[in-house]
This record gives C-alpha cells, structure tokens and sequence, in this order.
C-alpha cells in the first residue's frame, strides 16, 4: 500500500477547502447586497425624479394647453439628461405620452399598463416597454387642486445598465475575494508548518505509537518515572512513581515540583547531578537517577528515575543474612567441638565435678541465644529483630543488653513502624560503640499510657550538644565517611518521620554510660481505630525490613539505607 496522505498535506487541504467555502459564500452574499443596494439607490433617484416632475406646475398648467408636448418634452428632457434615467415619460389620464425620448412616440399610447399611477398609488418595478426591459417608477400627476389624477409620469432605466453598473463594481468585490483567498492559502499553509513544527515532525500513525508507549510505559514499568517541564511543574508522573511518593498521579500534574515532593528529592532532581544516588522521600530510601530532557539541542525540563532502595536490596540482604547465618553456624559448631573435647577430657581424666562446672559457666553460649524471659519482650517480631541486633553486635564484639525493666506486649497496631525505629537505633547505637562497647535497649508500653516508649543507650562518644536537634535532619552526622556508604544522615531521619506520623517524638540527649541516649515515643491506637488502622505510610520502608520479619536483619548493606547508621 502506498503511503497515506502526511499530515501537513492534510492540515493544508482542510483549511484550504474551510477558506474557499468561506470566500466564497462571502463574496455571494456581498454581491447579493451590492446588487440590492444599487437598486434601491437607483429607485430613490427615480423616485425623486418622477416626483419633482409630477409637482412641477409648469407640467401641470401644460396639460390644459392645446399642445401639451411643446410644454412637457423639453421639459422632461432637461430632467431625464440631468438626472441620468433612460427615461422620463409624461402621459395623460389616457396613457397618451406627452414626452418621450424617442419624439416619434409622442401622442401614442402607453405600451405598459397605468392603473396603478392612475388610482393615485406609485408603482416600483420591472417592465418591458419600447425602450426595453427596464427598472421603472409610475407617480400620479394630480391637478392644481391636488384630488383628480389627470395623469402620470414614468422613470426608468434599463436592466443592461443596471447589469453593466453591476458588474463594473463587482471586479473590485472579486480582486478583494481573490486577495482574502491567497492570504487564507499562505496562512494555512504556514499554520500547517508551525503545527508540523510544534509536533516535531511526526506523523498521525507515529503520535499514536508515541500515545500507546507512554501508555504502556505509564502503566508497565516498575521503576517510577517522574518529568519536570522548564518551569519546575510535574508533566508525567507513571504509576510506579506515585506510588513510591505516595501521591495521586493525576492531582500532581501540572504542580510544582517543590510543593509536591519532598524538598530533598526535589532539590536533588534539578540539581543537575549525573550520578545516581539514594535520596530521602518522606519515611522511603529511593534510588534516584535525573537528567536533564533534550530536544533539537533545547533543555526542555528534568526527568528521574526512582527505585526503591529497600525493594532492590531485599535479595542482597537475604542473601547476607543467610551467609552470615552460616558463618555463626559454623563458629557455634567449632565452639561446640572445641567444648565437647574439653568435656571428653576432664571426663577421661574423671574430673566429674570440674566438667559439670564447665558445663555451667559455658551453658548455651554462642551467638544466637535467645531472649530470656526477663527480658519481657513478648512481641513475636521485636523479639526477633533483637535477637538479629544481638547477633550482629555479637560479631562485632559488642553487648547488647535488654533492660529488664522491658515490657511490650502485642504491638500488632504499631508492628511495622516501631521495627522501623527499633531497628534504626540498634544500627545506630552499634555503630557508634567500639569493640567492647555496650548497647543498651529499654521498650515500654506500660510507662506511659497509651505510649511505646522506646530508648536507646550506647557507650559511644555521644552526640555534641549543638547537634541534638539537627542529628534528626538528612545527611546530618556526627560520623565520618563509612566506606561503601554512599550517604549519612537517612536512618535517624526517618526514626523521627515515622514517630512525627504517628504524633510522638524523637529525641536525642545524653547516656549514664557516657554515649548517646535515643528516646522515641511512639502512640497506641485507640481500640476504635484498630480494625481500620495499619501501616499504609511508606514509614516501613526504608531498610527497617531487612531482619524485621527474621534474623536476616545482619546485612550490613554497600550504602546506608539500611535502618540505623547514626544520622
């Protein structure tokens, strides 16, 4: 098939055809008026004549004389020359001409019928006559008195020259038609151009494959895609996006970019850094790749790519936490041989009671010991991200210690947020201890009513004072550079997130053990919102997942988004 019409060729033929029906119905229609306007100008001339003829007492003194016509002729002549009629014809009562342009028709009767003057009325309209056909004016010529009809007088002129006068106006009329019809092609085609230009180039059948890819695109991919005209306002936001940001896709269309969105992300968006980097949206760790959009060499705007960090990394961090499993596996093994020769040996040797002491002051051991029942954690999934924390500390030779003045019941309300805040201030606090430090957890429910109170101690080297208010605020640390950290300053801001959704507080002071003291108070639902209530913020996101639902949570991650590293 060969190819269809281009669309500039349309554009150019529809307004083309649009243009011409308009010229020319125009042109009708102003020919239609400029005929009837010369009409009426005529009969108002004729008119005037017949009746400045009819009134004339020479005219009617004539008709008593003996020879009307010697009077009349010369008369209506006069008249019919100076007012540029065809004709000015003067007849009796009995249609018997008294003037005519033609003298040989003086004293014959009137070749049209004259009823109409002759009972007083005037008659405007088309006859033919001796002259030919023509536009004519019948008035009444009244006696001196003004009440007998004694005859009538006939203006007129012929339908040739009204033609003639017709069409010598009308060239001007159609030079106008034919100048509006060129100025309607060029402008058409010129808007046919800008449109052509406007839309790039493309084709119909190309603009709807363009449509059904940003379609597909929208709807299909999993990675957000977020765009920003010139101006800083949100054109096309796909679904990934709006979920990752939590927004309504259509009510941010057309939106500044820094009302809607978070101002870290925002900023970092038109900031113009090539580099792809993690970035803070609200409670949500996101990857964040954004450019610059160009088009025949023009900036035209910003576009982004988000992920998210917690959902890329999840395989690595099970795959972590399984490899650092087996890792503690292996040593309890060898701890465990190692403890079963020394048993082996003191049993040989028949030291009874110096292998029953052994066993004591050994008991479970390892790293993967469980919470006591002191610890009086009885929430299934805070009791085993402690369990995780622990486990990690333990590696890094840190003790982990549960207060025993602990107490959490089921906390299925709050669950997911609280081991987002649990988990970011165990990091934290073992981050900032060095070998042989101690963290030290205390979570309450029954300290404050209808609170969680959650608080962390460290015997790190604490948080300045100037920085106990801002250690809260993104890429705020008072830790240097990690290598294989890509950023600071995300974990403890979105402690303090999470508990600002939910109406706590998140503070910062100082430890009796000399370190950094965190305290989070988290409030509990009321029983009435229970059924209805449920983490639907992206408060859980964010690296609070990796081993809050197991013991996986070891993976110390290649950039600081998991939950925790002190902001």
């Amino acid at each position: 098939m060969g190819r269809s019409m281009s669309l500039r060729m349309q554009l150019l033929l529809l307004q083309v055809a649009i243009v011409l029906a308009t010229v020319v119905g125009t042109g009708l229609v102003a020919a239609l008026l400029q005929e009837q306007q010369l009409r009426e100008s005529y009969q108002e001339r004729m008119v005037a004549v017949a009746q400045s003829v009819a009134s004339l007492p020479a005219i009617t003194e004539a008709f008593d004389d003996a020879e009307p016509a010697a009077v009349i002729q010369p008369i209506a002549e006069v008249i019919r020359e100076a007012s540029d009629v065809t004709y000015v014809v003067v007849s009796d009562d009995e249609g018997i001409r008294y003037s005519h342009p033609d003298p040989a028709r003086i004293g014959e009767r009137v070749s049209t019928d004259p009823s109409v003057p002759l009972s007083g009325r005037i008659y405007v309209g088309t006859q033919t006559g001796t002259l030919g056909e023509s536009w004519r004016v019948k008035v009444p010529i009244f006696d001196e008195d003004g009440t007998t009809v004694i005859g009538q007088v006939s203006v007129g002129i012929l339908e040739s020259e009204l033609r003639a006068d017709f069409l010598g106006g009308l060239w001007g009329l159609l030079a106008a038609l034919v100048g509006a019809t060129l100025v309607g092609v060029l402008g058409s085609a010129w808007i046919g151009a800008l449109i052509r230009r406007r839309i790039y180039g493309l084709e119909p059948d190309e603009i709807r494959g363009l449509l059904e890819t940003r379609e597909a695109m929208l709807h299909g991919i999993r990675e957000g895609l977020l765009a920003l005209d010139d101006d800083r306002r949100i054109v096309l936001v796909n679904d990934a996006a709006a979920r990752l940001l939590g927004v309504d896709a259509v009510d941010v269309l057309g939106r500044p970019v820094d009302e809607m969105l978070d101002g870290e992300l925002a900023r970092f968006i038109t900031a113009g850094d090539p580099d792809e980097a993690p970035v803070l949206s609200g409670e949500r760790v996101l990857l964040v790749h954004a450019d610059r959009i160009r088009v025949d060499g023009r900036e035209v705007g910003w576009i982004a790519i988000l992920r998210d960090r917690t959902e890329l990394e999840t395989m690595l961090r099970e795959l972590h936490g399984a490899q650092s499993l087996a890792e503690d596996l292996r040593a309890q093994s060898h701890e465990f041989s190692n403890s079963l020769h020394v048993l082996g040996g003191l049993i040989e040797l028949g030291h009874l009671d110096a292998a029953l002491a052994f066993i004591d002051r050994v008991g479970a051991g390892g790293a993967l010991s469980a919470l006591h029942d002191h610890d009086g954690i009885a929430d299934v999934e805070t009791a085993a991200l402690v369990l995780a924390k622990r486990s990690r500390a333990h590696e890094l030779g840190i003790a982990l210690e549960v207060d025993p003045a602990s107490h959490l019941g089921d906390a299925l309300a709050i669950s997911d947020d609280l081991l987002t805040v649990v988990g970011n201030l165990l990091d934290n606090a073992i981050e900032a201890c060095v070998f042989g430090g101690t963290v030290r957890l205390s979570i309450r429910d029954e300290l404050e009513p209808g609170f969680v109170v959650v608080r962390v101690d460290d015997d790190g080297p604490g948080v300045p004072t100037e920085l106990r208010e801002a250690i809260f605020e993104p890429d705020v640390s008072d830790k240097p550079p990690a290598p294989g950290k890509a950023r600071r300053g995300i974990g403890l801001t979105i402690v303090k997130r999470v508990a600002r959704r939910l109406g706590g507080s998140a503070s910062a002071g100082a430890s009796a053990t000399g370190g950094a003291r965190f305290t989070v108070r988290l409030p509990l639902p009321a029983a009435s919102e229970l059924t209805g209530s449920g983490p639907d913020a992206p408060g859980v996101q964010a690296g609070a997942d990796d081993a809050e639902r197991g013991a996986a949570a070891n993976a110390d991650s290649a950039a600081d988004t998991r939950p925790g590293a002190r902001a």
